[in-house]
């Protein structure tokens, strides 16, 4: 049996705001927006070859907006993911390379696969990774 992750909530505190940062600055796609009520409003978003989408709503979660932290996007390019992300106005960290010394700031001649990373936070603080994976074992 499979079991896929397909949905992860978002706890965000101005909807509007959030949907026009993951959808202009981050560039996922909106799958919808519905407002069931004055309380319930559910906007999921996806990220472009994602099979998980993120929820982001109101009434949705007793979470803090800004609590979810650890949150992990992959690509295959992660160099030509963070040009992507600071020329869509994300405030995003310079690339990091962690190995058996822990994380430090990475140099051209680094291999990222699997080791290379960015980090960015949405505007009320939950906080991404970027990690570059071009191959699996």
């Amino acid at each position: 049996m499979n079991w896929t992750l397909e949905v992860v909530v978002v706890p965000v505190s101005d909807v509007d705001r959030a949907k026009k940062f993951y959808a202009e600055r981050l560039g996922f796609d909106v799958d919808h927006d519905t407002a069931v009520s004055d309380e319930l409003r559910v906007v999921q978003l996806t990220p472009p070859g994602s099979g998980c989408s993120v929820v982001i709503g109101k009434g949705l979660v007793d979470m803090e907006p800004g609590s979810l932290k650890g949150l992990q996007l992959v690509v295959g390019d992660l160099r030509a993911a963070r040009a992507e992300l600071v020329e869509r106005g994300v405030e995003v960290s310079e690339i990091r390379f962690i190995g058996p010394e822990g994380m430090r700031p990475a140099t051209d001649d680094d291999d990222l696969d699997n080791s290379g990373f960015v980090f960015f936070d949405d505007p009320d603080g939950n906080g991404w990774a970027v990690q570059q994976i071009t191959s699996r074992a």
